[in-house]
């Protein structure tokens, strides 16, 4: 059980997100130059943009996770309506599903994870649906109010998705979705002049995925894709004059697939993020605050690129059935600072499906998922009867 004295809400849920404390096998001090100890190091760190919610923005599946956290172009599949609703159309079964798990802080305490529930449904070779529910388990937390009374607590957060999908043509598609996103941190609450509720909030994806065949290419396929996630109304904890914005998140990546022979194959990826939130000014609208993001870092247009995270990963595939996974995740040092590598493998017989990721950080810094499993269970099937023929063809 843990124990938290009074503190705003969004700061707190930063705290137990992102800044979590470095943690020493033995109980010996950390050396000197820490990044999570350093003053000077922690100086830096404070540019980091921070936003309500920021559950919304961890990677929920184990196979993108073990890719370095990319997925904007990665070839479609269960999970497709969380990293761009428009791949969940190119899906080649009729419906499907998948279940994920990752302990969250699992070197510190055992009762933090987020899940991840999912299902699809082609309506026709053009048209696709899904719904998704992401839900953050905090565990049991002892809340203080300065030192005099006390209560235990459960903070739990979650999401639930709507996706629709459409091909535009046999290479294009675009996806919307639509999100409820309630987060209850307190309970209800009010003390000393201080009311805490539940935040609740609606947002939207939107995406678009290209992916082709290039030709006199031995069966090499190019995509690409673009999504902007969680645009809506800024969340409130307490009242309407303190609100925080979502984590509104631009993704642009690309991939490439080409077979090494009848059995083999490899797929090289990248993204790129930046969130559409204001670095400075929180008191801006939501569009306002988007379009602002790009020109309003302190530094000017040197500190807006360090804004951008870099992913990349490596997929490896033995005839359909065997996956091996590498990737990176690369962030500047004056805004967040995370940096690591992750590995992970897949396996896939028949309709089922089952998918392990691994974190390892590069910079001496922890981090929530550190020696930690990931695992996702997946199913995809094709309905007995024929397909409806698509108007596209």
């Amino acid at each position: 059980m843990r124990t938290l004295m009074k503190l705003s809400i969004a700061p707190l849920l930063w705290l137990l997100l992102i800044v979590t404390p470095s943690v020493n096998a033995q109980g010996n001090p950390p050396p000197d130059g820490d990044p999570i100890t350093d003053p000077g190091q922690l100086l830096g760190q404070t540019k980091a943009i921070t936003t309500a919610v920021p559950f919304l923005l961890i990677s929920p599946d184990a196979r993108h996770a073990a890719l370095g956290e990319t997925g904007v172009a990665s070839s479609p599949d269960a999970n497709s309506a969380y990293w761009n609703p428009a791949k969940l159309v190119f899906i080649p079964t009729d419906f499907g599903g998948s279940l994920s798990y990752t302990p969250w802080l699992g070197k510190i305490i055992n009762d933090m994870s987020i899940s991840y529930l999912t299902g699809f449904y082609k309506i026709t070779q053009e048209q696709a649906v899904s719904l998704g529910l992401k839900y953050f388990d905090l565990g049991d937390i002892f809340f203080t109010d300065d030192g005099r009374d006390g209560w235990n607590y459960n903070p739990r957060e979650f999401a639930i998705e709507l996706t629709y999908s459409r091909k535009l043509t046999e290479q294009l598609s675009v996806g919307l979705t639509g999100k409820y996103v309630h987060s209850n941190l307190t309970g209800a609450y009010s003390s000393q002049g201080l009311d805490a509720r539940p935040g609740k909030s609606v947002a939207a994806d939107i995406g678009i995925y290209y992916t082709a065949e290039i030709q006199n290419s031995r069966g090499s396929i190019l995509s690409l894709g673009a999504n902007i996630s969680n645009i809506g109304a800024k969340i409130t904890y307490s009242d309407n004059s303190n609100k925080d914005f979502l984590p509104t998140d631009l993704r642009l990546g690309g991939a490439f697939t080409t077979a090494l022979d009848g059995f083999n194959s490899l797929t090289f990826l990248v993204d790129f993020n930046k969130l559409l939130v204001p670095t400075i000014d929180k008191n801006q609208t939501l569009l306002r605050g988007m379009f602002s993001s790009f020109t309003d870092a302190p530094g000017g247009f040197s500190e807006e690129i360090h804004e951008i995270t870099l992913s990349t990963g490596i997929e490896y595939w033995y005839e359909h059935a065997f996956a091996a996974r590498i990737g990176y995740f690369l962030e500047a040092e004056d805004k967040g600072n995370r940096k690591y590598l992750t590995l992970g493998a897949g396996f896939r017989r028949k309709s089922f499906g089952f998918d392990v990721a691994y974190l390892v950080p590069t910079n001496k810094r922890e981090h929530p998922l550190a020696e930690t499993l990931r695992f996702t269970i997946l199913f995809e099937l094709s309905k007995s009867t024929s397909q409806q023929q698509s108007v596209t063809d």
